[in-house]
């Protein structure tokens, strides 16, 4: 290295030559290359990508001084240097876009650089320890970003994602046991149709936010699975033949999560078939959340020309030129979040198909796209509990004025007047805008006391939720 006569940068040289860094940069010549080569996004890798690499980098460090490959200094000083990049230390240091290179091999080199300098930094000076043949040490760029990709999605969803939907999914077992005396309006096709008990619907939420869970929890085992051992191509040339498997180890004995060597090598690293799988399910889980946000939304429409069953509570003016006006934000924020996150996995699944031969080759998009799924869908589902379902008022005034007019409510008498004599009764009801059981009184032979039995809208609620279902 040597000091530039333009103020402000140093010199590095690399395989490929020198290069103007920096001067106060802790990365070196291939990442300065690799800022110049993608001026494309500014859309910088996420810190949990980071903390994953960070992680791997350590592990790795730690593994190759067990197997005699790294002297306990070096092992050492890289530790401390990867430990810091993990916490978080460094992240101004990984400047690079994520349209780049599709292994992601200039954000490894950016990993090893950055470690490197601040293990000099750390024992003073010189160089001791050089990014790749000690930080990179056992790895290749190949199988080091499928690795953090596997690491950063399940440590945000086993941290983030799946204690905020459990958040969310108490929260709204909590509302429907509050309002299990309100008997609603069923709807199919947004028209009228029988009755709901109010808990009925919102444990329909919940259950849709239980079954999520356990679909995103049962892609776990796989997304264990690291390429770490791998190396170049899968064969792991370059490894020592227990690396993937001390390594994995080191990582699960870091994070407490069960990290192990993947089954295949050339599975783990041409393919991307795991995140893309996750996605599915992470995008499966928009789609529910979509569905309640939606409903909520429906809810509270109007106050006057909507159904007001429900009054979200009121954060923010609605308009900025009709005074008064409040909107169902917090829904419509979550509705953005899901579009996003469908988005997402669209991204994701082609980029899974770019595996060629032995290398998937947009790894960066991946997991940039992945890691902001699960993040944007942790924070939607506390948001969503936290400012809309906790909240909620019921309009109990509205909806059981029309739950007593409801012509629908004539399908209990089909077993004993029959489908078509029935559907004269709810025609004549909607018509002279009567209620369904005055109507029916005119209409059958039925008692006034048979008819409040045979039509109360309590009563037509019963079942819909099994043993062990969510609760209403």
């Amino acid at each position: 290295m040597t000091v530039s006569e333009e103020k402000g940068y140093r010199i590095e040289r690399d395989s490929m030559g020198e290069m103007r860094v920096p001067a106060d940069a802790l990365y070196g010549a291939s990442t300065a290359r690799a800022v110049e080569n993608f001026p494309i996004s500014g859309l910088r890798f996420p810190r949990a990508f980071i903390r994953a690499l960070g992680l791997i980098k350590l592990a790795a460090a730690r593994t190759n001084a067990e197997l005699g490959l790294l002297s306990e200094e070096k092992s050492r000083l890289i530790q401390e240097a990867a430990q810091e990049v993990a916490e978080g230390r460094w992240d101004d240091e990984f400047p690079l876009d994520i349209f780049q290179t599709g292994s992601g091999t200039s954000t490894n080199m950016n990993a090893n650089e950055v470690i490197a300098t601040r293990a000099a930094q750390i024992a003073g000076g010189g160089r001791p320890v050089h990014p790749n043949d000690d930080v990179n040490m056992g790895q290749s760029s190949n199988d080091v970003i499928p690795s953090a990709i596997h690491v950063s999605a399940y440590l945000e969803i086993a941290e983030q994602l799946l204690p905020a939907m459990a958040h969310l999914q108490e929260t709204l077992e909590r509302r429907a046991a509050e309002t299990d005396d309100v008997v609603k309006m069923g709807r199919t096709h947004l028209m009228d149709a029988m009755p709901v008990r109010l808990s009925q619907e919102i444990s329909g939420w919940a259950a849709q936010v239980a079954q999520a869970r356990e679909r995103i929890e049962a892609t776990l085992p796989r997304l264990a699975q690291l390429a770490l051992g791998g190396t170049a191509v899968g064969t792991g040339i370059n490894a020592h033949p227990e690396f993937g498997s001390r390594v994995a180890a080191a990582l699960a004995d870091i994070t407490g999560l069960p990290f192990r060597e993947a089954d295949n090598h050339f599975a783990a690293q041409a393919t991307q078939n795991t995140a893309s799988e996750v996605s599915g399910q992470l995008k499966t889980y928009a789609a529910a959340l979509m569905k309640i946000a939606n409903d909520l939304r429906w809810m509270n429409s109007g106050p006057q020309g909507g159904l007001a069953e429900i009054a979200l509570p009121a954060l923010q003016p609605g308009s900025s030129i009709m005074p008064g006006k409040v909107n169902p934000v917090i829904p419509e924020a979550v509705m953005m979040v899901c579009a996003q996150v469908i988005g997402n996995d669209v991204t994701i699944t082609v980029a899974d198909q770019a595996g060629n031969f032995e290398l998937n080759v947009m790894l960066p998009v991946i997991a940039y796209n992945l890691i902001q799924s699960i993040q944007i869908l942790a924070s939607a589902s506390r948001v969503l509990a936290d400012r809309a379902v906790a909240g909620f008022t019921v309009n109990r005034e509205a909806i059981d004025e029309v739950v007593e007019k409801n012509p629908i409510l004539v399908t209990a008498l089909n077993p004993i007047i029959g489908y078509d004599r029935a559907a004269q009764i709810a025609k004549r009801a909607y018509a002279e805008n009567r209620r369904i059981k005055d109507v029916a009184a005119e209409m059958t032979d039925l008692s006034p006391e048979e008819i409040d039995r045979l039509l109360d809208p309590a009563e037509l609620t019963r079942g819909g939720i099994k043993a062990g279902g969510s609760a209403g």
